[in-house]
């Protein structure tokens, strides 16, 4: 999979465009600026646009070519990002470190992303706010994008279960028009949540 990723970032244009994700930015905009994760941030859209605002972002992705591309975007917009090349399953954060962290069309195996939702959870302060969106299961069909693994989607019980822990503030399954890039466009399945950290 790694290949995968460092092909498709491989070219010039950003694939998946400049802009941030709109319900990202949404939740972002309405929250006070500290330190933020970013878990397979890719090409650096979400970062460098929380950077512009104030957050000190720590971002990571296993592909070489994502983290490039996102180090050049963010010094052509004037801003620094911290940027690790790393995987879901080796990364971790012993201790309370973020304000804020965000899963943007982080698509896992179903163990590594509870592996990883776990580690966010740890990694959070008390307050702290997850935001997230991603692809449902009713994606499978629609042409706007997303994994054809059913294991790789996102499932509402399955996501809701792994949130327990937290305050959740919202939760939704919806049809949203995606406007993203190249591989993100036109009518889509996704579930959007936002928690808080007790």
């Amino acid at each position: 999979m790694k290949e995968f990723w460092n092909d498709r970032y491989s070219t010039e244009s950003y694939v998946y465009g400049k802009e941030p994700n709109r319900f990202f930015r949404k939740q972002i905009d309405s929250l006070k600026p500290g330190q933020l994760l970013l878990p397979g941030e890719g090409e650096g859209r979400n970062a460098v646009y929380a950077a512009k605002k104030g957050w000190e972002v720590t971002a990571f992705d296993y592909s070489e070519q994502a983290k490039k591309k996102a180090l050049d975007f963010a010094r052509a917009e004037g801003v620094s990002i911290q940027y690790e090349i790393r995987s879901a399953d080796d990364w971790k954060e012993n201790k309370a470190t973020f304000d804020a962290a965000a899963l943007i069309f982080v698509h896992l195996p179903k163990d590594i992303f509870k592996q990883l939702i776990e580690k966010i959870l740890v990694s959070l302060k008390s307050g702290g706010k997850l935001i997230i969106e991603g692809y449902s299961v009713a994606q499978l069909g629609h042409d706007s994008g997303g994994p054809k693994d059913p294991d790789l989607l996102y499932d509402a019980k399955h996501l809701r279960s792994l949130l327990e822990p937290t305050e959740i503030n919202l939760f939704e399954e919806i049809e949203t028009d995606l406007d993203e890039g190249s591989y993100h466009r036109g009518k889509a399945m996704v579930i959007r949540a936002v928690v808080t950290i007790p």
